[in-house]
Parts: structure tokens; C-alpha cells; sequence
């Protein structure tokens, strides 16, 4: 709860500053809008949706994914699985998460709310493809997310570019439409506020989209280091890494908010939520010199 509480004061913070500069050069009388108001609103539509996918998180997670929580283990690997996620959260720091395995290809993920409730899943191509080593190091990668509060973090990243992509698409948007407009006398917006907004919806969000994904990636340095940290050497990451990479896992199949939370991200270069894994296991390989 204090991470949230954080990032909405910081969010609203610097909304705030926005709104005395959006005072000071006079925006809201050439947009014809309460600039007040339109920050509210921002900050409402804004962290709404990110919001409401977080607390849902681990319920889309196993809906979508056709996770299998392991309650009662049915199979020594599957006790074996339970027991190391155990280890490596009371090693973390944090509570039990849920435990769940689901079918695809070698993957893993942890999500949820908050850190003491979470849940860890990983896929049957990654316990059929990687020995116990391998595995343990990608829980503990999964285990880092939980107690860094990883899902918390994106999702709040996330609902702060929300706020500001609302915010400047519509303060834009009024002013072009009142230069076009500028004789006109009726009231109210025109056809000019609503396809700038649109399009600067769109244009603005994609670059929002390349912030979030650069957060994303620096978090999956940091959590490659935990699990290094949390086994004592990056020895069996960096092994698990190049399995990986060997594989050319990609996190296909996954919703997109997993894939950020995944083992394995996209190829993609300034919307990849994971960064190539050569460069992780140049970072993990720089630990030991």
C-alpha cells in the first residue's frame, strides 16, 4: 500500500506543478477549458484502467492461461516445485504466493495485487525443457518481481503515462480546435477537438508505450540479480538464460501484461518489456568479475 500511496501522490504531484505552469502561461482560457477539471479527470481515466488490471491480475492470469494452482502436490516434482518457491520466498522475505503450472511454451510468470498474495505459474515446456538448477533460478527471477513489487510498479508506471497521455491529448486538442474555430461562435467542442484527441491518443500512448516498456527492462536486470542474489551465484541464471535463449522463447501466447511479468519477453527493440538475453547475461556474467 505505501508503493501505491507513492505513486498516486507523486503522480498528483506533478500534476499539480503541470496545472500552476498551465496557469501561469494562461492554457486554460486559449483552450476554453478548466484545466482543474481536465486533471481530474486525467488522474480518474488514468490510473482507472491500470487499476482495476491489477487487482484482477492473478484472476485474467489464471483464466487466460489455464493455470493449475498446485494445491495438493499430485507428483514428487510437483512437492518439489511448492517446496523451492517456499525456500525462495521466505529467503525473499515475502508470504507464500500461489503455486501453478500451465500448458505452453517455456515460460514463467508471477503477478498479483500485492506481494503478499501473489502467484507464481510456469509452463510445462519450461519443467520439460530445464533441469532443477535452471528452474530454481527462474523462480527466483519470479520471486524478485514479488518482492521488488514489481506488478504494482508497472502498473502504476503505467496508469501515470495514462494520465498524462489524457491530459496533454485533450489540452492539444482544444487549442487546435479553437484556432480552427477561432470565428465560429457556437458552443462546445468541434470535429477538430475530437480527431486531434484521437490521433494524439494514439501517438502520444505509443511513445507512453516506450517508457513503461524501458521501466520493464530495467526491471528484468534487477531481477535477474535477485535470483543470482537469492541462490548465491548467477551461475544457474545465466544457465537458464541461455537455455532460453537457445529455445528463442519469446513469451507468445501470453496477454501482454504477463508477457512484462514472464521470464522471456519480446524481440522488439523500443516496445520489448525484456531486454535480448545477451545483454542479461552480460550483466549477470559482469557480477562475478
Amino acid at each position: 500500500m505505501q508503493r501505491i500511496l507513492l505513486y498516486v501522490l507523486t503522480n498528483i504531484a506533478v500534476m499539480v506543478v503541470v496545472g500552476i505552469i498551465c496557469s501561469l502561461f494562461g492554457i486554460g482560457r486559449y483552450t476554453g477549458t478548466n484545466v482543474g477539471q481536465l486533471m481530474v479527470f486525467s488522474l480518474v481515466v488514468g490510473f482507472a484502467g491500470s487499476i482495476i488490471s491489477l487487482l484482477m491480475s492473478k484472476t485474467v492470469a489464471k483464466m487466460s492461461m489455464g493455470v493449475k494452482l498446485i494445491e495438493q502436490p499430485a507428483s514428487a516434482d510437483e512437492a518439489w516445485l511448492v517446496a523451492t518457491v517456499r525456500k525462495l520466498a521466505d529467503q525473499a522475505g515475502v508470504r507464500m504466493p500461489e503455486v501453478g503450472i500451465y500448458q505452453g511454451a517455456p515460460n514463467a510468470f508471477a503477478t498479483g495485487a500485492f506481494k503478499n498474495s501473489a502467484l507464481v505459474a510456469v509452463s510445462t515446456g519450461l519443467l520439460q525443457s530445464m533441469d532443477k538448477g535452471e528452474i530454481e533460478a527462474v523462480l527466483g527471477h519470479e520471486m524478485t518481481h514479488v518482492s521488488n513489487g514489481d506488478m504494482v510498479t508497472m502498473a502504476l508506471i503505467q496508469g501515470i503515462m495514462n494520465t498524462f497521455v489524457v491530459f496533454l491529448s485533450r489540452v492539444v486538442g482544444s487549442l487546435i480546435d479553437n484556432f480552427l474555430r477561432r470565428n465560429d461562435e457556437s458552443s462546445g467542442p468541434g470535429i477538430g477537438y475530437f480527431v486531434t484527441t484521437l490521433v494524439l491518443d494514439v501517438i502520444f500512448g505509443f511513445l507512453a508505450g516506450i517508457v513503461v516498456a524501458w521501466f520493464s527492462r530495467q526491471r528484468e536486470f534487477r531481477a535477474d540479480a535477485g535470483s543470482a542474489r537469492l541462490l548465491g551465484s548467477p551461475a544457474q541464471m545465466i544457465r537458464a538464460l541461455e537455455n532460453l535463449g537457445g529455445q528463442h522463447a519469446d513469451g507468445a501466447g501470453m496477454p501482454k501484461n504477463l508477457a512484462a511479468m514472464g521470464i522471456a519477453g519480446g524481440v522488439s527493440q523500443l516496445f520489448a518489456t525484456h531486454p535480448p538475453m545477451a545483454a542479461r547475461i552480460a550483466a549477470l556474467r559482469g557480477q562475478t568479475q
